[in-house]
């Protein structure tokens, strides 16, 4: 069967509840299907209406009463706040692969008063209370929103693309504070060791995020680009250059030692370390910039840098006061090893490289990650279009 794309979209409940992780970590270990894009929106009233004139349709196997409690919900509870004019966050991501639209239906599931379970996502994260006197609907929260067929997925998915320029990327103005409150915004990247494999560890470890209370505000599937890699981790190359070089003579003067049996002095084995030191620390280097875009420098052309790698990170904006100190303490020091019980690198990280996760230590290094990364960048709209053509 030919590659489909489909989609899931979050809702603001959900997000606002912080369950994105729970619900990723579903999608992704159930279906087994590639996650090949992430945007979030704040859809306009424009974007709302559209969307949903779509959702009534005869070919969802739903009933049609829930089909329009779906429609009203969406119109009520997508729509930007009809007190303030402030927009509501969303969150929609894109699965790609061999029967990519059924699969992910079965993962959400529908939508019953009568759940029995906990199977599905909406069996888990969704409520349809029903007033069993007179039949009506008390309460009702689908938590995600997706399309039953591959043709309204398309269509669907036409129409965020569409308005993915002027409703998505990094939003603005979707938080309220306090007069008192200084938001900041920081940038973490969920690392390649989590996609090896079809499990749920991206979404587990986005859950571990959602602990500091912080509010999601872009995310973006990136494949980061031997150039990309360069330029973001280039204030570590200089660090490794040095640190490197009394270990490295060490070990150097053991070997040479015992290989050639005579004695180093203090003053022969520190001008080695000088010289062995920075080619380590090279070393160390090139093997981040393949841990996180798939090739070291020397391995690809360097006409080749500037595309996009092999391997697959997610970046995500994080806002709230505090944000850079509240994520680096649920995600724990580099070492794994000294990261305290409970963090993200001592749950999931296995070396100082192979750690789960980055974030920004500053608010200043936010700003420079951003430019480099561009967690704002549209590659939503791109996806789309190479599977339909252009919008």
């Amino acid at each position: 069967m030919s590659q489909q794309l489909a989609y899931v979209i979050l809702t603001p409940y959900s997000l606002y509840k912080s369950r994105n992780g729970g619900i990723l970590s579903r999608l992704i270990s159930r279906t087994s299907l590639d996650l090949a894009a992430m945007r979030m929106f704040a859809p306009s009233a424009q974007l709302v209406k559209e969307y949903a004139d779509t959702i009534v349709s005869a070919q969802d196997p739903q009933d049609r009463k829930i089909q329009e409690l779906l429609r009203d919900y969406v119109l009520e509870n997508l729509s930007p706040d009809p007190k303030t004019g402030r927009r509501r966050r969303v969150m929609m991501s894109v699965f790609r692969g061999d029967d990519a639209v059924r699969k992910v239906r079965s993962v959400v599931g529908n939508l019953s008063p009568d759940r029995r379970g906990g199977e599905t996502i909406r069996d888990t994260y969704s409520d349809l209370i029903i007033d069993e006197n007179d039949g009506h609907v008390r309460y009702f929260e689908p938590a995600v929103l997706a399309a039953p067929n591959i043709q309204e997925a398309e269509a669907k998915l036409k129409l965020w693309a569409r308005f993915s320029d002027s409703d998505g990327g990094i939003l603005e103005n979707v938080i309220s504070y306090s007069p008192n409150e200084t938001p900041e915004r920081t940038l973490v990247l969920i690392k390649p060791d989590n996609f090896k494999f079809a499990t749920g560890r991206p979404g587990n470890v986005i859950d571990f995020f959602s602990r500091t209370g912080l509010y999601v505000v872009g995310a973006k599937v990136l494949h980061m680009s031997t150039a990309q890699a360069m330029e973001f981790y280039g204030p570590v190359r200089e660090f490794l250059r040095n640190k490197l070089k009394d270990g490295v003579s060490a070990k150097a003067k053991d070997i040479l030692d015992k290989e050639f049996g005579f004695k180093m002095s203090a003053e022969d084995q520190k001008a080695l370390g000088e010289i062995l030191g920075p080619l380590q620390g090279d070393s160390q280097f090139d093997n981040i910039v393949r841990f996180m875009s798939g090739h070291a420098p020397g391995e690809i052309p360097k006409s080749d840098w500037d595309k996009p790698g092999t391997e697959k990170c997610i970046a995500l904006v994080y806002e709230g006061v505090g944000a850079v100190n509240k994520i680096r303490d649920v995600l724990g020091p580099t070492d794994p090893s000294k990261a305290p019980p409970g963090s993200i690198r001592r749950e999931f990280g296995s070396t100082i490289m192979v750690n789960a996760a980055h974030a920004s230590d500053s608010a200043e290094n936010a700003k420079r990650e951003f430019g480099i990364v561009k967690p704002g960048e549209n590659n939503f709209k791109q996806v789309i279009e190479e599977s339909f053509g252009k919008i």
